[in-house]
């Protein structure tokens, strides 16, 4: 599929592409269930799930290793924690897989990868969950060596994915160098988005969003202080926090590639270039899409 000249994507762009009327309760703005965490990173999983309920989403799951549940919900009081089998290493194991899609059955989007560790252990849980699930996904972080070690393992979710991804991430995915990947993150996250079905968003210093009809959007927000540890658990928590108040995949990568972006260049205004934390930036989306609804 040809890719065509990426849209620059502005406030006025989005101004004329407006999210869908957010509901007036939970029920009607989505259920999400994020897999996530271990015992080492649980506050990756936190990070989404805030930023997914900052984004509009109405009800949060977090299913997380049994070890760090109870911290999990005293951190997270909003949302309801799934305890999930850990293997030795304390991350989740891949006994999860039944428990996980038992949880699974009733949300409306879920997001797989913030925190999760392990390639081996995470890429044989998701072989046993991916195929079986019906709501709309969102793969990230560690979740996207399951498209390295299955390409067409995507191709069910037509319509009803996004990939996040960083340029490292993507090279791999593709099994690229990733100073070819960071050469032209717009051609790659284009091929990606062909080769499996769904769509991709690059984050870098410049984002990139792809669908696999070739349609290519560029985000040219953000800055230096993004590139944090749990800056991309944040981005991807947004984007399904968008998908469960009910924009489309492409609409979603978009919009919540620009409120992330955004969100960083308010807190450098007001903090500084460098050292602000990615646990500040949820707090900035729901100012930055109040901007966006005009």
């Amino acid at each position: 599929m040809p890719t065509r000249d990426p849209v620059v994507v502005t406030t006025e762009t989005l101004r004329g592409w407006p999210l869908p009327e957010p509901g007036s309760d939970k029920e009607s703005r989505g259920r999400l269930l994020v897999l996530g965490g271990g015992d080492q990173t649980p506050g990756a999983a936190l990070l989404a799930g805030e930023a997914a309920l900052r984004a509009g989403g109405g009800k949060l799951q977090i299913a997380t290793s049994r070890g760090v549940v109870g911290v999990v919900a005293v951190a997270a009081p909003e949302a309801r924690v799934i305890p999930l089998p850990e293997g030795a290493d304390g991350a989740i194991g891949t006994a999860a897989a039944e428990p996980f899609l038992e949880a699974a059955a009733a949300a409306d989007v879920v997001l797989l990868g913030p925190g999760l560790m392990g390639v081996g252990a995470v890429v044989d849980l998701l072989v046993d969950v991916v195929p079986h699930l019906d709501a709309v996904v969102v793969l990230d972080a560690l979740a996207t060596a399951y498209v390295t070690e299955r390409p067409d393992g995507l191709r069910h979710l037509a319509d009803r994915c996004v990939v996040t991804a960083n340029p490292d991430e993507l090279s791999r995915m593709l099994r690229r160098d990733e100073d070819e990947v960071t050469a032209d993150p717009q051609k790659a996250a284009a091929d990606l988005a062909s080769r499996t079905g769904v769509v991709v968003l690059c984050g870098a210093s410049d984002k990139t969003v792809a669908t696999p009809d070739g349609d290519t959007w560029l985000v040219e927000a953000g800055g230096p202080g993004l590139g944090i540890s749990g800056s991309g658990d944040v981005q991807a928590g947004l984007v399904a926090g968008l998908l469960a108040r009910g924009a489309g995949p492409a609409q979603a990568a978009v919009y919540g590639a620009f409120v992330h972006g955004r969100a960083g260049e308010r807190l450098a205004a007001s903090v500084g270039t460098l050292g602000f934390l990615a646990r500040e930036l949820p707090g900035q989306a729901p100012s930055v899409l109040a901007e966006l609804a005009g």
